[in-house]
């Protein structure tokens, strides 16, 4: 019997969810990246709550990407890779808003009485943050359920 025959109704609602946040987060991500494609944008720099918007954003990508993916593990167990995959996702997440919000915190090129300022630096820091989301979530896809569902045939 296949293992994907086997998912259950909560499985496939919790995959429905993972997918519905990781849209409305990718569709949020694109509006604190690019608000005149929304017709919203009123300024001409990229400020504190642009920023907080793709930052909030990237979060409901990762939550849902997770939610997603850990349903696909349909109750076994994971392995270390994808428990490892897990913590990257979170360090990568961890790396994009201390980029982002580098110079809100302190540590940018823009300090406190300036306006804050997404710089091609931070840019470039928030890119390494999401390439190793990507990484942590590609560690986090049941390799072996469907390797093993494959011998059966």
């Amino acid at each position: 019997m296949s293992k994907l025959s086997l998912l259950n109704g909560g499985t496939h609602f919790r995959i429905r969810l993972g997918l519905l946040s990781t849209i409305l987060g990718f569709l949020l991500f694109l509006l604190g990246v690019n608000p005149g494609m929304f017709h919203l944008d009123r300024s001409p720099v990229v400020g504190f709550v642009q920023i907080a918007v793709f930052l909030i954003g990237l979060a409901m990508i990762c939550l849902g990407g997770y939610i997603g993916l850990n349903a696909l593990w349909n109750g076994s167990q994971k392995s270390i890779l994808a428990d490892i995959g897990l913590r990257i996702v979170s360090t990568g997440y961890v790396i994009a808003v201390a980029s982002g919000m580098a110079d809100v915190f302190g540590f940018g090129t823009h300090n406190f009485p300036q306006i804050p300022y997404f710089g091609p630096l931070q840019a470039v820091g928030v890119m390494i943050g999401e390439v190793i989301i990507s990484i942590g979530f590609a560690m986090l896809i049941p390799y072996k359920l469907y390797r093993d569902d494959k011998k059966e045939k």
